[in-house]
């Protein structure tokens, strides 16, 4: 199936299934994309009418022409419902609807895939390895050479674009794992994306990893010796890099328009600043997969689950940035 975007449902005893549902609802009024949602149907039916969504789901292997809103259970069974959070039946369909809608890409019956929240946690109870959906897409895709890109705008569109050199370790571990050729990566993976957005330039700022970026060896000598050097690299190779940079200066630039995107040491470095301008809007992008990947910046929500309440603004934006990354892809 071309012309589409997959998109996997998640955690179903988290907020994924609802956030994803109203998202689509909004989205069929402004655009005529084919989605399919790979997840439990009897579930998003439930859903659905409790919500009063009223959207036309039609199961997969039935589909029409006509039909938007498909969906696709690889699992062949259903989940029973009144799962508890967390649930070991949940974390394990949670990671076969991932994979199911991997391969898709990667055999080109989709265009995108968004992928809605899971829990690190539940997932572990399992016994099965697993560091975070980046890095697991990462290994399915058969490359290591991938980014996290976390992208959000304020209420007056300015935008904060931010690429993490490490991600999912202790912050004690960041020092360690840095690299030259893993800054390098991702401060090429960051400009092809301000590229791939359309954007006139694609000016990268990089942060240092120490307070003031180091304060010329006097507080860490990580810009000197690891940072310095990637940035002078890249900038050789034709890119427009500056840093290291002392972060906090550094975002207040980018957020007035001074650079396109930001290379954060870690993740706090970067998210932090991202979410206090673009909570509700931000979207989180894999760079560097043989495929367009998106999902909202948030997690499960346990606490607000089955509430109704849960807002879709995240998820509608991965899934508008996933659409406009395919159509600009396919033209």
């Amino acid at each position: 199936m071309t012309g589409s975007i997959g998109i996997t449902i998640g955690d179903v005893t988290g907020i994924g299934s609802e956030v994803t549902l109203k998202a689509l609802a909004d989205e069929a009024r402004e655009t005529d994309t084919r989605y399919l949602l790979i997840g439990d149907e009897s579930l998003l039916r439930r859903l659905n009418d409790q919500l009063g969504l009223g959207l036309a789901l039609q199961p997969y292997q039935a589909a029409r022409a006509g039909d938007r809103f498909l969906i696709h259970n690889p699992l062949g069974r259903t989940l029973p419902p009144g799962l508890a959070h967390g649930a070991a039946m949940s974390a394990e369909a949670a990671l076969a609807w991932l994979a199911d809608g991997a391969e898709r890409c990667l055999r080109g019956d989709l265009d995108a895939l968004v992928t809605a929240p899971v829990n690190k946690e539940a997932i572990l109870r399992t016994g099965k390895p697993f560091v975070g959906q980046t890095e697991f897409l990462s290994e399915l895709a058969g490359t290591d050479r991938t980014a996290m890109m976390l992208l959000g705008q304020d209420d007056r569109g300015r935008w904060l674009r931010v690429a993490l050199a490490t991600t999912h370790i202790p912050l004690k571990a960041v020092a360690d794992q840095l690299s030259r050729a893993r800054i390098e990566l991702t401060i090429e993976l960051a400009a092809r994306a301000c590229h791939d957005l359309g954007l006139l330039r694609a000016r990268v700022g990089v942060c240092g990893l120490n307070p003031h970026a180091g304060e010329g060896g006097q507080l860490g000598t990580e810009e000197q010796t690891i940072i310095a050097p990637a940035v002078q690299a890249v900038r050789q190779r034709g890119l427009d890099a500056v840093g290291p940079l002392a972060a906090d200066t550094l975002f207040y630039n980018a957020y007035r328009g001074d650079y396109d995107a930001v290379v954060a040491m870690y993740h706090d470095q970067g998210l932090a600043p991202l979410k206090m301008i673009g909570f509700e809007t931000g979207v989180n992008w894999t760079l560097g997969l043989p495929f367009i990947r998106t999902s909202p910046d948030h997690g499960t929500a346990y606490d607000i689950a089955g509430q109704g309440k849960a807002s879709a603004s995240s998820m509608r934006a991965a899934i508008r940035l996933a659409g406009k990354l395919a159509r600009a892809r396919a033209s």
